[in-house]
């Protein structure tokens, strides 16, 4: 692979950052005179931490990786926009994805004027490596892969991931958004070995902190340098660090959430197997299914007027005709049995 420094933008490579208060000074009881804050109304008058070195440390410590591979930002789509600013030239670059998949690469790329690539997955949404890495070319800078992906479902196969890495000279970026519910897949063991690689993280999920938006980005220290150098001086504000910090002593909690989830999306799977208008439910490494019906834009319709919300996929690659349904609460689930049962009756009076 090209360096890091080959793959950076040259304006990027040349940028001064600018150098907050608490930058020049960081620390505690001390009298702060420095950054023009009301001295009223602690601790919301004071400016947060803008490396986020508390909570960095507790995420090190559950992740077992030290804190400098860590970017914290505001969700994961920051750092997917940060790694556009960073090595993507606007008008020139490119970056390679695959399709279907999670639709905010291709948001980013329109927004940073940046062509994408997109690669079909197989019929059975598996990788065609060979292609992807066809796709390629050396003004390609990023190929993003989200696995286990969205809003099929499956993990990727290790082996086929590994090989997409170890041939393709850019920036390979590896979103594992749903990773806590296979968190034996995740490829933050493999960091230190591949200093191209860029894994996405997020608490929107399996820690059920989705209103907070807090993202996570692992990669080589050189990289992180790299983030922390384009983000905004404050980026994550301080009610959402400690909510977190909060939050992240309850890891039993989590757990707990995952396993009732995973075993909710079992009796969903079989539950679902009773109607005659789901041909298909695919298999699944996430908290939701993609189910192929017979009518989705029907089916969507008649949930939501009975006050059930999911998600019609029809209009995406390869998922004609799909569903994709988050596993909820029990009461929840049973609101959509309710609404599918209804409408099961409606198309066999």
């Amino acid at each position: 692979m090209k360096s890091i420094d080959q793959l950076l933008r040259p304006n990027i490579k040349a940028l001064k950052p600018y150098s907050s208060a608490r930058d020049e000074f960081s620390g505690e009881e001390a009298i702060f005179l420095d950054a023009n804050e009301n001295p009223f109304n602690p601790p919301y008058n004071r400016y947060p931490d803008p490396y986020q070195r508390k909570l960095k440390e507790q995420i090190a410590r559950i992740k077992n990786i030290p804190s400098d591979y860590i970017f914290l930002g505001n969700g994961s789509d920051e750092a997917i926009d940060i790694a556009y600013r960073a090595f993507c030239e606007p008008g020139i670059d490119n970056v390679v994805a695959i399709d279907p998949t999670y639709g905010m690469y291709l948001v980013a790329a329109d927004i940073n004027n940046i062509e994408t690539r997109k690669v079909k997955l197989t019929e059975d949404f598996e990788l065609k490596v060979d292609a992807i890495l066809d796709a390629t070319d050396e003004n390609t800078k990023l190929l993003f892969i989200c696995s286990p992906n969205n809003p099929t479902g499956n993990s990727f196969k290790a082996e086929d991931i590994i090989t997409i890495i170890e041939n393709f000279e850019g920036i390979v970026v590896l979103d594992e958004a749903y990773i806590d519910f296979v968190p034996e897949k995740s490829f933050i063991p493999k960091l230190k070995k591949y200093t191209n690689l860029i894994i996405l993280q997020t608490f929107s999920k399996a820690w059920g902190m989705a209103g907070i938006r807090l993202g996570m980005a692992f990669a080589s220290p050189e990289i992180i340098r790299i983030f922390n150098k384009i983000k905004y001086p404050y980026n994550v504000n301080i009610l959402t660090q400690k909510t977190a910090l909060d939050l992240l002593q309850n890891e039993d909690d989590m757990a707990q959430w995952v396993k009732e989830i995973i075993e909710a999306k079992s009796i969903m799977k079989d539950k679902l197997k009773e109607y005659s208008f789901i041909h298909k439910i695919y298999p699944s490494d996430a908290n939701y299914l993609l189910v192929k019906t017979d009518n989705a834009k029907g089916i969507y319709n008649y949930l939501v007027e009975q006050g059930v919300v999911i998600r019609d996929r029809s209009s995406v690659a390869l998922c004609e005709g799909c569903l994709r349904i988050t596993i909820g609460s029990t009461e929840e689930n049973n609101g959509l049995y309710t609404g599918l049962d209804k409408y099961s009756k409606t198309i066999n009076c």
